[in-house]
């Protein structure tokens, strides 16, 4: 488990700078948490448009590719000239401080729940939406990290920006109002989510399981770690490998083993905290004692 989900609380606000063709796409983030977040000074979002940094007459930020081929591809002038301009870049890069510039890009690292928590611990995050075809590869040099929200393409990299913001910013301690409230998400753990339900207790002939409504937080504890295990098993197989279990889950998955055979397979990932036999007390042979 990463050292950024033991116990581990950002105490300070993070800054979101996002340079982007379309600010007015961003919209969505003055709605709901996030807008709280920013009222709250949890989090801080700053929306550059680098188009203004280009220096042709028709504020052109991009052109056709060298050796030919289809769309347009984002000029490196632009991009380069914002970043630059960003307050304290060189002294924050001389120090080694929490800022990453990020790309957003179809090649880039695989955004998860991991990442957004590595990203958590920065004080400012760079998001960098590209668009069009692409753009000059000469732009990757300015960043730290490069990163993908997906296996697909989309037409611009606002909506990943959008999405690794929400991910990251629900990390915050304030953002969601309670600090457990993230902590049994579904990949918080390495594991999807158990089910949750709420009133009324039964709806269209679908009671809520008596286990919740029992008042019993250790029973309902169990029950819950059980149908997060059950659920990724049969909804997320990917995800076992890198799975490490706690000791506690060895009846529950010797439980789920019973119920789901296929489970059995995975068997030797849980068989080490099988809890030792206890030693019975040999009885001493009667005829064995010294007369005294």
């Amino acid at each position: 488990m990463s050292n950024f989900r033991q116990g581990w609380w950002k105490s300070n606000m993070i800054k979101f700078t996002v340079l982007t063709l379309f600010p007015e796409m961003f919209a969505p983030i003055q709605e709901s948490i996030l807008k709280r977040a920013q009222a709250a000074d949890l989090i801080q979002i700053k929306l550059v448009n680098f188009r203004d940094y280009a220096v042709s007459k028709h504020k052109n930020v991009d052109d056709v590719p060298y050796g030919g081929g289809p769309g347009m591809v984002l000029k490196p002038e632009p991009i380069y000239a914002a970043v630059r301009d960003l307050p304290g870049l060189q002294e924050l890069r001389q120090t080694q401080s929490g800022r990453k510039i990020v790309l957003l890009t179809p090649q880039g690292r695989l955004f998860n729940q991991s990442l957004a928590w590595e990203l958590s611990a920065l004080d400012e995050i760079v998001l960098i939406c590209g668009h069009y075809e692409g753009f000059d590869e000469r732009i990757r040099d300015l960043a730290d990290e490069e990163v993908s929200i997906g296996d697909f393409v989309l037409t611009g990299g606002e909506l990943g920006a959008m999405v690794v913001m929400d991910a990251v910013s629900r990390l915050i301690p304030g953002v969601l109002g309670e600090s457990g409230s993230c902590a049994d998400d579904s990949h918080s753990q390495g594991v999807l989510e158990y089910p949750q339900y709420t009133r009324p207790p039964e709806f269209e002939g679908k009671p809520v399981p008596e286990v919740l409504v029992s008042g019993h937080h250790g029973n309902i504890e169990r029950w819950r770690r059980k149908e997060a295990l059950r659920r990724t098993f049969t909804r997320r197989l990917d995800l076992i490998p890198a799975l490490e279990f706690l000791p506690d889950d060895y009846l529950l998955l010797e439980e789920l083993a019973a119920e789901i055979p296929e489970i059995g397979a995975w068997r030797g990932k849980w068989e080490h905290l099988r809890p030792p036999k206890k030693k019975r007390r040999s009885l001493q042979n009667p005829s064995s004692r010294e007369e005294s």
